[in-house]
């Protein structure tokens, strides 16, 4: 007896001319129990030809499906799982949103998108507006090595407000500069060198009065 195996085979090529038979066969089979019993042997041997399928989540749901379309979609078998029909196999996949990290963006890496995602999350207040700078003076230092140019404030702005779909903003304050994280750290740099200034002046102050008094 032969099989029109062609229309299947284009499908799936991989399981080949004997599993193809194994399925006519079992399809011809007169009682559901001797069904049922043919179609777990197969099942069985279409993993057994194919072991690459087992490292793949749900293989065996897979290899189900897979029964079913080499049987034309017409086998009268208990399944495990329940059998795709042809519309839904014949439905084109969703189109992919595409990474927010494109064109403008590529360079600021997913740290910045998951830090956006936490400060998203905060509640609004100190903390919040912290992070939000934070997140703002790091895009900028990225912008600024990846492009090799300097990058204006209002620019970083916009960059964040749309990474966060405008649930972040930085519109309020004119330049970075003048954010509480630049204004504290610079402040805390400009204490740390006036100390070293004042340090270095003090043995200058103390020589001076020594020869003060070697003079007398």
């Amino acid at each position: 007896m032969e099989y029109n195996t062609q229309k299947t085979q284009l499908h799936l090529p991989e399981y080949g001319r004997i599993i193809q038979q194994l399925v006519e066969r079992c399809k011809e089979l007169s009682t559901k129990e001797e069904r049922n019993e043919m179609a777990m042997a197969i099942i069985d041997f279409m993993g057994q030809r194919n072991p690459q399928l087992r490292d793949e989540e749900n293989y065996k749901h897979k290899l189900w499906d897979h029964l079913f379309i080499l049987a034309n979609y017409d086998l009268d078998v208990d399944s495990p799982y329940p059998f795709p029909t042809r519309e839904e196999l014949a439905e084109k996949p969703k189109k992919m949103e595409y990474p927010k990290l494109q064109g403008d963006f590529k360079f600021y890496g997913k740290s910045i998108l998951q830090l956006i995602e936490k400060a998203i999350e905060l509640e609004a207040g100190d903390e919040k507006e912290a992070l939000i700078e934070v997140i703002a003076n790091n895009m900028k230092k990225s912008y600024n090595v990846y492009n090799k140019e300097h990058v204006t404030d209002d620019v970083i702005f916009r960059h964040l407000k749309e990474l966060s779909e405008n649930r972040l903003d930085l519109t309020g304050i004119e330049t970075l500069e003048k954010s509480k994280i630049y204004y504290t750290g610079n402040n805390r740099n400009n204490k740390g060198g006036n100390n070293n200034n004042n340090n270095k002046n003090q043995p200058n102050k103390r020589r001076h009065n020594n020869n003060h008094k070697n003079r007398k």
